[in-house]
This record gives structure tokens, sequence and C-alpha cells, in this order.
């Protein structure tokens, strides 16, 4: 098998994995749909506006309209495919949903984004809504820093 054919099957394969993700997340499938989500899944910076999506299709040669992408996110996070963030007052942002329960640092200086994950920190929440009479359900922790 030559690299092109071999490179052909891999980019079917991984088409049809976006299809089943949007299929299975109720919604129908479409190529604007398929070209946000391959963004999200690929770009190596994690929290993307919709301004930064709109961008990469651009850069990309994607003919697909700004309020074509706030449409296909609002869907998707509708669909528990991302899930958006507002922190403090910069314009929305938007990742993957990985199910992984991670908190935020934001930087106050230059808004920049930091996951985090602590297996203490997540101790604590519990304990604290136990002693309340309670279970967590879902959490949001963000800290706002800014360099030492």
């Amino acid at each position: 098998m030559d690299n092109n054919r071999i490179l052909k099957n891999k980019e079917e394969q991984t088409m049809n994995h976006k299809d089943q993700e949007l299929k299975k997340a109720g919604l129908k499938v479409t190529l604007p749909r398929i070209k946000i989500l391959q963004i999200l899944e690929s770009t190596p910076e994690w929290h993307m506006t919709a301004e930064d999506i709109y961008q990469a299709l651009r850069d990309a040669q994607e003919d697909v309209g700004i309020a074509t992408v706030y449409r296909v996110l609002t869907q998707f996070e509708a669909a528990g495919l991302i899930t958006r963030h507002s922190f403090d007052s910069g314009p929305a942002v938007y990742e993957l949903d990985r199910g992984d329960g991670h908190d935020h640092m934001v930087c106050t200086e230059t808004g920049k984004v930091v996951e985090f994950q602590d297996a203490e920190i997540q101790k604590i929440q519990a304990k604290i809504a136990k002693d309340n009479g309670y279970i967590v359900v879902g959490h949001s922790l963000v800290l706002y820093v800014k360099p030492i």
C-alpha cells in the first residue's frame, strides 16, 4: 500500500470517528460541524474563543461564517461535546468536554488559561459538601493569578 493510500485511509477513519461523535450527540453531520470539531480536537491551545476558531477556519481556507461558528458552538455545548467558560471580563472560551474534572488558573496580566488537577482539592470539596449534607455533582474552580 502506498503512502497516499495510507493517508487517505487514515483521513477516512478520522472522519468516520467524528461522524460518530456528532451522531452520538444527536447532531446531524455537516461539514462546518466536522471542521469545527477537528479544530477543537487538534489545537494545542485547548481554550479557544469563537473568533479563534473562525480565524483557524479562515486560515485553512474553509468557507464558514462567524455566525455559523457561534451556532455550532451553541449546539455542541447543548449536546455536551464542549464546555463554555467565561473567565473575568474576557470573551467566552470553549474546550472539548473530556470528562476529566479539571480546574483553571487565569493569568490576570496575559489572560493565559492553565488547566490543573489536584486530588487534594477534590477531596476537600467533597468533604465540605458532605459536612453540609450534600454530594458534589459538578464544580467550577477558577484561580485568578499573576506571575511571581
